[in-house]
């Protein structure tokens, strides 16, 4: 009798992905591995690679060299492995001459839905989507936003279990970001995998379990994003407008600037404690602590935004 092999604890393997369109490398031997029901994300500036990657996730292209494993070894270019993932791309997929359930309705029958199951899930991503209400809206009266949450959805239609959204909230207003991100946190709440591809620090701060930062084709570091600021993101900087000036005989970590000192340090609880016993008087405090932007200008040399 077969033995029954254990499940795989990663839903999605890259290894060793390299594609090249003529003398342009766009990704260049990519390697990295996503566990189930999290949140991975790809962060870098537009051209690092994110699509292409995302992509070969997929299966709409083919690696040059390397290979993607699907839930423990399935090729994404198979049909019955394709089933298991929906894609958001970054400009919206949809048909603008179409109501919006006439776009659920279509793209679920793609995947195979129909009758009840595909009523039930049609009206299920159009109240996730909060777009009920406009159902028999045309596409192309819906704003940036609507159309990202209906973009989003239209993944979700066939219910998979790994979601692949590239740029999701690109252009589009507050109101709908927020819808996005908590909708994502309810898709890992409820055991999906999602990988997000973002040039937006504060997204990939919020929402991801591990991110991976890229650049000109290249995977730099992935890990936890705490991880990647602790090993990358360099010290924090405080700066203390000061009530009065200290006597001289107290040492002060930097030479203040008129009223303002400001200092680096891995410590800031404890330095600006330890000021304060000393009988330093502070009118401001402001602590910049490291994030991602650090990470990435220390691994790349540039912002993220110069980009």
């Amino acid at each position: 009798m077969a033995v029954k092999q254990p499940r795989s604890e990663h839903m999605i393997e890259a290894r060793n992905l390299r594609k090249q369109y003529g003398d342009l490398v766009a990704v260049d031997d990519v390697s990295f591995h996503i566990s189930r029901g999290s949140v991975f994300g790809l962060l870098g500036p537009n051209g690092a690679g994110k699509t292409t990657t995302i992509s070969m996730l997929v299966g709409v292209l083919r690696p040059d060299q390397g290979e993607v494993e699907i839930d423990g070894g399935g090729d994404p270019a198979q049909a019955s492995v394709r089933l298991k993932i929906g894609g958001a791309p970054q400009s919206p997929a949809l048909y603008e001459e179409l109501t919006a359930e006439e776009n659920l309705l279509f793209f679920g029958r793609l995947y195979g839905l129909s009758g009840k199951r595909l009523r039930e899930r049609v009206d299920w991503c159009l109240e996730t989507a909060g777009l009920s209400e406009r159902r028999s809206g045309y596409v192309s009266t819906f704003s940036g936003g609507m159309k990202r949450r209906l973009n989003l959805v239209c993944a979700l239609v066939h219910d998979p279990p790994i979601i692949l959204l590239d740029e999701p909230t690109a252009g589009v207003d507050p109101q709908s970001r927020n819808l996005i991100f908590e909708k994502i946190e309810l898709l890992r709440n409820d055991g999906r995998t999602v990988v997000y591809t973002t040039h937006y620090m504060e997204e990939a701060q919020r929402l991801c379990d591990r991110v991976a930062i890229m650049d000109h084709g290249r995977i730099l570091d992935v890990d936890t994003v705490d991880s990647l600021i602790s090993r990358h993101g360099g010290t924090s900087v405080v700066t203390i407008t000061l009530a009065q000036l200290p006597a001289a005989d107290i040492p002060l970590p930097a030479r203040p600037d008129g009223t303002t000192l400001r200092f680096e340090t891995s410590s800031p609880i404890e330095d600006v404690a330890d000021l304060a016993t000393r009988g330093v008087k502070f009118r401001t405090l402001h602590v910049d602590h490291p994030d991602l932007e650090s990470v990435f200008l220390n691994l790349t040399g540039r912002s993220l935004r110069d980009t």
